[in-house]
C-alpha cells in the first residue's frame, strides 16, 4: 500500500483465512511467542515498536482484528467482542501456538483474556494496559457518550467522519507530540470509507451490549489468577481512568504495576522503550 511508511512498518504481510475473510497478521522473531491485541481504532501498526523491539528475543505475532488494518472488512460481519474472541481463538488454533505470552491492551484485553481463561494451561505471562473487562453500563463516565453514540448522529460521526481516529485518538494523547501527522496517517487510511468503518462503531455499541460477556469473564477469572501479570498504565487516559486500574490490582494484588504519569490511552505509541525494557524482563 502506497501509504504505507516501511521505515515506521517494516514487516512482512500475513493472512490467514477465519471464516472465509482474510485476516493479517505480522509474524517476526523466534523463541517464546508473544501475541499481541489491539483494540479500537487501532491495528498491528500500534504495536510496531514493541515489534522491533521484542523480536530479537521472542517470536512476535501480532494481528489485525476483522474489520480493522490490513483485514478484510465485510460490511455484514459478526464486530461484536464476543465474535472478535472466537476468531482470536481459531487464528491461535491455525498457527498453532502453544505457551505463548499475551500482550493486549483497550478492547484487546477482554478479547485476549476471553482465550487465557478457557485455555489457562497454554498462557504463560500476561501483561495488560489501559483495559477493563466488567460491565461499564452503570458508569456515566463511560454509559452517557456510548449511548449518543448509538444515536443517528453518533452514527454518522463514526461512519462519515471517522470521529474515533478523527477525534477520540488524539484526545487519548497525554504528549499530544507523539501522534505525528505521518502516523495518525497510518490509523486514518487503514478506515479510508464509511462502509470499511463498520468494526469501529460496533466497539463503539459494545460499550453497552458487551456488558454481561464482560461480566461472565470477570466472574471467571480464577483459572488464570497466578499467572503472571504485569500492567502497564497511562495516567493521563481520560478514557480509561486509573481507577480501573486499582479494579486489577484489587483482583491481581500480585500483578506488576508500572505506570507512566505523562502517558494517555496508546501507551505503546508514547512509551515504547520502557516498556520493551520491562517487557524482556518481564517474559524473562
Amino acid at each position: 500500500m502506497d501509504w504505507l511508511d516501511k521505515v515506521e512498518y517494516p514487516f512482512r504481510s500475513n493472512f490467514i483465512s477465519i471464516d472465509g475473510n482474510k485476516i493479517h497478521y505480522v509474524d517476526e522473531g523466534s523463541g517464546t511467542p508473544i501475541l499481541m491485541v489491539h483494540g479500537t481504532p487501532e491495528w498491528s501498526f500500534g504495536y510496531r515498536y514493541l515489534l522491533k523491539g521484542l523480536s530479537g528475543n521472542f517470536r512476535c505475532i501480532a494481528s489485525d482484528l476483522l474489520g480493522m488494518g490490513l483485514s478484510d472488512k465485510p460490511e455484514d460481519a459478526d464486530y461484536s467482542c464476543q465474535a472478535h474472541a472466537a476468531r482470536l481463538e481459531q487464528f491461535i488454533t491455525k498457527l498453532g501456538l502453544k505457551n505463548f505470552n499475551i500482550i493486549a491492551n483497550d478492547f484487546g484485553g477482554s478479547i485476549a483474556l476471553s482465550y487465557a481463561i478457557k485455555n489457562p494451561n497454554n498462557i504463560d505471562h500476561i501483561c495488560l494496559f489501559n483495559t477493563w473487562m466488567w460491565s461499564l453500563k452503570d458508569d456515566k463516565h463511560y454509559a452517557t457518550p456510548a449511548k449518543m453514540m448509538r444515536t443517528w448522529l453518533g452514527k454518522l460521526l463514526y461512519k462519515q467522519f471517522n470521529f474515533p481516529v478523527s477525534v477520540i485518538m488524539p484526545q487519548a494523547f497525554g504528549d499530544k507530540t507523539k501522534l505525528s501527522g505521518n502516523i495518525h496517517k497510518h490509523y486514518k487510511l487503514a478506515l479510508p470509507t464509511s462502509k470499511e468503518r463498520n468494526a469501529t462503531y460496533a466497539f463503539a455499541k459494545e460499550l453497552l451490549d458487551a456488558s454481561g460477556w464482560w461480566d461472565s469473564l470477570w466472574s471467571q477469572l480464577a483459572p488464570i489468577k497466578t499467572k503472571p501479570f504485569l500492567f502497564f498504565w497511562g495516567m493521563k487516559d481520560i478514557f480509561i481512568p486509573p481507577k480501573e486500574l486499582a479494579r486489577w490490582q484489587n483482583a491481581l494484588p500480585s500483578a506488576r504495576v508500572v505506570k507512566f504519569e505523562n502517558a494517555g490511552h496508546f501507551v505503546q505509541e508514547e512509551e515504547p522503550e520502557k516498556m520493551i525494557m520491562e517487557l524482556k524482563k518481564f517474559f524473562g
